[in-house]
């Protein structure tokens, strides 16, 4: 079982290597990111899980956050607010992904705000006048939080939860779109 996390773990940081530059190398300024963005992620169990986990998410995410440095620092704060609140980061990835797209300023037509689409009235009941819904650590820590809660609410019943967190009670279709995504895109091997 070791033998092949190491290879899936090795296949990963091939892939990295299949986007080098001309000379079959890492792009030196993502192999700098990447270093920095590992040593920054306290709440991996070690090195190696982060440096596994930050290019397998990258790659996933790198057409919605094309800038590099961006999509890591992104990737870094979703997993410390996913460990955080308790939650997996695919979780939250695929909260994301179903709210917002991965869109930073992403604002519905209810007035949810942020990647993980938080209604305002948040801010107003437990952050500061300074807090911003559209400040990336600011939305994932409530966002996850939030679905935390729910899912303590509802004993870790994740549909009940997801229906919660999206003010959709007693409707399947997004906690639907949300396990789908978390499934095909976030847990696949």
């Amino acid at each position: 079982m070791a033998a092949r996390g190491l290879m899936a773990a090795l296949l990963l940081l091939a892939s990295v290597f299949a986007h080098a530059g001309p000379t079959g190398e890492p792009e030196p300024e993502l192999r700098a990111l990447l270093k920095a963005a590992i040593a920054q992620s306290n709440t991996f169990q070690d090195r190696f899980d982060a440096e596994v986990w930050l290019v397998d998410m990258s790659g996933r995410i790198k057409r919605n956050i094309p800038d590099d440095k961006e999509r890591l620092e992104f990737l870094r704060l979703v997993h410390q607010e996913a460990d955080r609140a308790n939650i997996t980061p695919e979780l939250a990835l695929a909260v994301i992904q179903i709210e917002s797209g991965f869109k930073r300023f992403a604002l519905s037509s209810a007035g949810a705000q942020g990647y993980m689409q938080i209604m305002p009235f948040w801010l107003r009941e437990i952050a500061g006048p300074e807090d911003n819904l559209f400040h990336t650590r600011t939305n994932l820590r409530m966002g996850c939080t939030i679905l935390r809660y729910y899912l303590d609410r509802e004993h870790g019943d994740l549909v009940k939860a997801l229906q919660r967190y999206n003010g959709s009670y007693g409707k399947p279709q997004y906690p639907a779109l949300v396990i789908n995504a978390l499934n095909k895109r976030w847990y696949r091997g």
